[in-house]
């Protein structure tokens, strides 16, 4: 039986280099993949990652694999998640002890 790829981007996160992720030049970041402008990354922040401020142009979609995030004055752990929609700021985005997480976002 055959299937049909048409339309479909897979990845193995083991065959895509890491990148540097943000402006503090401690996070680093793999893009897993991507499709109908929408990407897919896995990041790694190092303790002490604070994310730039900014405006989502786009609906993003996060969540944590191991570690902590705090957002928007939330304490976000393994397991835990958020979206946000277009047009919100991210006032605050950092980790403590790090994190890694996945990211879904359109640019």
């Amino acid at each position: 039986m055959t299937f049909s790829l048409d339309g479909w981007n897979i990845a193995d996160a083991n065959a895509v280099d890491w990148s540097p992720w943000g402006s503090g030049g401690n996070a680093r970041a793999k893009i897993l993949t991507n499709g109908d402008g929408y990407y897919v990354a896995l990041v790694e922040a190092e303790p002490g990652y604070v994310g730039d401020p900014h405006e989502h142009a786009h609906t993003e979609f996060l969540y944590v694999l191991s570690g902590e995030l705090q957002s928007q004055g939330v304490t976000i752990g393994v397991g835990g998640a958020y979206v946000a929609e277009a047009g919100s700021t991210h006032e605050q985005f950092t980790t403590a002890e790090g994190a890694t997480y996945l990211s879904t976002f359109k640019l």
